[in-house]
């Protein structure tokens, strides 16, 4: 099985404000770095090779970022110790703190493509409650038989 992972940010300003430009620069990079990461596997992305056009929410201005990966391991690199941390680190520059839970992690079969749908489906679970196989954070260090356990036991 592969990860998938659902991370939302409410935006300070419209997404081509003076407020969200170095953020904007910075999207092909960040986004080119994730492709060519070890254990990367897709993202989400529109016309713009980016996931910023795509709305989900009712809020316009709450963005989405999606993406698979091999397992925790190869996500938790690229957010934590790639060039993307030096981009995380200025995320209060162009986004509101969050007071609900704003990302979702969950397995997926190998080949399958979580939909925008599936992934809030996966966040408003996690809200509701609270870390569990089906949906975590990276404070979960589920593995996909815990997942299948977790199943078992709730059908």
């Amino acid at each position: 099985m592969n990860l998938a992972q659902l991370n939302i940010a409410r935006m300070l300003a419209p997404i081509d404000s003076l407020v969200m430009k170095d953020f904007v620069d910075n999207l092909d990079r960040i986004n080119a770095l994730a492709d060519k990461s070890d254990g990367f596997v897709w993202r989400l992305k529109g016309e713009s090779e980016n996931a910023t056009a795509i709305r989900v929410f009712e809020d316009d201005f709450l963005i989405i970022n999606m993406s698979v990966w091999k397992d925790r391991n190869a996500l938790f690199e690229y957010v934590y110790a790639s060039d993307h941390v030096e981009v995380f680190r200025r995320k209060k520059e162009w986004f509101s703190n969050m007071k609900e839970m704003h990302m979702a992690l969950w397995f997926v079969e190998e080949g399958h493509v979580p939909s925008p749908e599936e992934a809030k489906k996966r966040l408003k679970y996690l809200r509701q409650h609270g870390e569990t196989p089906y949906a975590f954070s990276f404070k979960s260090k589920f593995t996909p038989e815990d997942l299948k356990n977790y199943l078992q036991s709730t059908s």
